[in-house]
């Protein structure tokens, strides 16, 4: 990713590095234990939707996390419309952090239980100074309009627990856009939904989008929904992105082994092969090869140093030293 496209964007990732402790932490040196996170430079642009996409452990909730200011990173920059905010004093942090809201895959955990609707949208708006009086009454409702729900009274008053699961995952949504961020880091946001209303909140995302000219990171495993609502796409395995591109690009014609696989097997055709070899891999072994040495047809001694991500074509970049067109 170039300098430029991390200036211009509203979330940037420049080479960020990110471990979770080992065990038996006492001690330990900070940036120690397994690498989540290797090296990770991304953008999302204002009023783009940017997939993530990746197997279970191939580190896009914690590249989440770290851009959402939740995590630090233990080497990198994250910036903010240009401006790095990784490394800001609390107080500046907190400022910052209405930026980009992240929003989590299971909206029953992340919603108060003891709270009801009304103070979960009104709680960012005190904390943050936003509105007063009868324009923070109105502000609510806006808020709960946007993203379809209900604003009468009876509503406001409901706890958690009394709303559908498309209901919650809606308000969070909007305690998100209470801060009026400029960016959205929607992490799984329908995966714990029913498939009957998955529908309805991937309509309310992509009309906050187009109404609203909001950068949107969508870490996602499903590529038949990321095929469908993203412009841009990067693939994350073993803590790296292996490819990266136009979503067309990316899911029609790809050129990384394991983004193969995971179009493959989205459309039932793979063996599942790849995906043991590929964990494996992650695992520590042969650290420092291509983490689909073991699993790719064309691999060859060469990959035994791994690849950095290299413009293929025109807008499509991968971490291969042999792509392959279909």
């Amino acid at each position: 990713m170039s300098e430029i496209a991390a200036t211009s964007a509203v979330v940037a990732a420049i080479g960020i590095v990110r471990s979770h402790g080992a065990r038996g932490g006492v001690g330990r040196r900070r940036g120690s234990g397994v690498h989540a996170v290797r090296g990770v430079s991304l953008d999302v642009k204002a009023g783009e939707i940017h997939g993530l996409v990746g197997q279970s452990g191939a580190g896009k909730s914690t590249l989440a996390r770290v851009l959402a200011l939740l995590e630090r990173p233990d080497a990198g920059e994250v910036r903010y419309g240009g401006e790095r905010v990784d490394n800001l004093a609390a107080a500046l942090l907190r400022q910052r952090r209405r930026t980009a809201q992240i929003v989590f895959q299971d909206p029953g955990t992340a919603l108060d239980p003891l709270q009801r609707v009304r103070a979960i949208v009104e709680e960012p708006l005190i904390v943050h100074g936003l509105h007063e009086g009868a324009g923070r009454r109105r502000r609510i409702d806006e808020l709960l309009a946007a993203v379809g729900l209900a604003s009468d009274d009876e509503f406001l008053g409901r706890y958690p627990r009394e709303l559908s699961g498309g209901e919650r995952q809606r308000l969070a949504i909007a305690r998100a856009l209470a801060c009026e961020p400029r960016a959205l880091i929607l992490d799984e946001p329908v995966s714990a939904l029913d498939v009957s209303i998955r529908g309805q909140v991937l309509n309310v995302l992509v009309e906050l989008r187009e109404r609203l000219g909001l950068a949107m990171l969508l870490v996602a495993h499903d590529l038949a929904l990321v095929g469908e609502v993203c412009d841009r796409v990067s693939v994350m395995l073993a803590g790296r992105i292996v490819e990266a591109g136009a979503a067309a690009a990316v899911l029609g014609s790809p050129l990384h082994p394991h983004t193969r696989f995971l179009v493959d097997s989205s459309l039932g055709a793979g063996s599942g092969h790849e995906s043991e070899a590929a964990h494996r891999d992650a695992d520590g072994a042969e650290a420092a090869a291509c983490p689909s040495l073991r699993s790719c047809e064309r691999a060859a001694d060469d990959c035994r140093d791994e690849p950095e991500l290299r413009q293929h074509h025109p807008g499509h970049w991968v971490a291969c030293y042999f792509p392959e067109d279909r």
